[in-house]
């Protein structure tokens, strides 16, 4: 039986800004007060897991053991149909350099891969996003959310974070990059596991 969350306080456990930004907009509706890893001065744990539900629980269960407050952790990634799902739960790691992440190495790495691949139009892609809920006694509730499309080229929009700009959402002429942030959160792949996390939790 899923858990009503009574807190007035949920630590986000990510230290990406825009993932932050777009959480806090999420639960405004609901007085929450939505603190994040970074104001926690919370260490980055290692995601050792292959799949989304893993590395999301890795991150929520070790933010709740270091602050004592329910946390929220997100894995999410793209999965590119013609790249067999790649970069899926690897999707920041193909945007590591020396100097932090650059998405548009990773966008230009995923089309440079579909090129060499002759990979055929349209070139479909789906984002993922699992958010797992945990409390200081364990209880956990796990969530997941989708969103299909197609991925452009060249880019398009610098708005939003991530492969944004590279991705349309089916039913939309825009990509998430040119999407303003309210038109997004209603659609996007975190809003579907929002959604699904506040029916079960917070409603």
């Amino acid at each position: 039986m899923t858990r009503k969350f009574t807190g007035d306080q949920i630590l986000i456990a990510t230290h990406n800004a825009g993932k932050l930004e777009e959480m806090t907009e999420l639960f405004a509706p609901f007085g929450v007060r939505v603190v994040g890893a970074a104001e926690m001065n919370l260490a980055e744990p290692e995601e050792t897991e292959d799949n989304f539900i893993g590395n999301a629980r890795i991150k929520a269960v070790a933010a709740v053991k270091a602050t004592g407050l329910p946390a929220l952790a997100d894995d999410s990634g793209i999965e590119v149909e013609a790249l067999d799902g790649a970069p899926g739960v690897y999707t920041a790691d193909w945007s590591e350099t020396p100097n932090g992440r650059d998405f548009v190495m990773a966008m230009t790495k995923t089309h440079n891969l579909l090129e060499e691949k002759n990979a055929p139009h349209p070139r479909r892609a789906r984002f993922c996003a699992t958010l797992v809920l945990a409390w200081p006694d364990g209880h956990e509730e796990i969530f997941e959310g989708r969103v299909n499309g197609t991925l452009v080229w060249p880019m398009r929009g610098d708005i939003g974070h991530g492969y944004d700009p590279m991705f349309q959402p089916d039913g939309y002429d825009q990509t998430f990059g040119e999407m303003p942030h309210e038109e997004k959160n209603k659609i996007s792949h975190r809003a579907d596991a929002f959604t699904k996390l506040t029916s079960a939790c917070f409603d």
